[in-house]
């Protein structure tokens, strides 16, 4: 299946600890901002991460909630949230469902071996539930400042 711009986003839950997940249809009524991201602790991803937690507020202001997802253990989501004071949730993907249905897994040459592995991509995804924008490739230098301007236009 594959989503796009301008269309409703099917059903998805985010695992964000043991005992909490949050399903999209809790959501509607705010933009959501999902960002997929390779691994947690990694230059790259801490920078971004760290990005859109100095935006915060302002995400908040224009009515939106932040997720960040990779495929760490809920274990390793929590250590990198204190470590780092992220004020927004982060989803663990261990089955690779939500990586597979906004179609972020793209093979990589890791010291020779090909994996699959999540290629940095942000959506943000309307208060009806509509997918209106995507980021494919994601370079991490403003990225979040481009995002919050995306969704202060919605």
């Amino acid at each position: 299946m594959s989503i796009h711009v301008n269309q409703a986003v099917p059903a998805f839950e985010l695992m964000i600890s043991d005992e909490e997940t949050i399903a999209s249809r809790d959501l509607l009524g705010k933009n959501i901002v999902l960002y997929f991201y390779p691994k947690d602790n990694t230059p790259g991803c801490t920078q971004e991460s760290k990005d859109f937690a100095t935006l915060y507020s302002e995400f908040q202001t224009a009515n939106t909630e932040i997720f960040g997802i990779s495929r760490d253990s809920l274990k390793s989501h929590m250590k990198f949230k204190c470590q780092y004071n992220l004020p927004f949730e982060l989803a663990s993907d261990q089955n690779e469902a939500l990586c597979q249905l906004f179609d972020v897994l793209w093979p990589k040459n890791m010291f020779g071996k090909i994996i699959n592995g999540i290629s940095r991509s942000t959506f943000l995804i309307d208060k009806k539930g509509l997918l209106r924008q995507e980021w494919r490739k994601v370079r991490v230098t403003d990225h979040a400042a481009v995002v919050l301007a995306a969704a202060r236009a919605l």
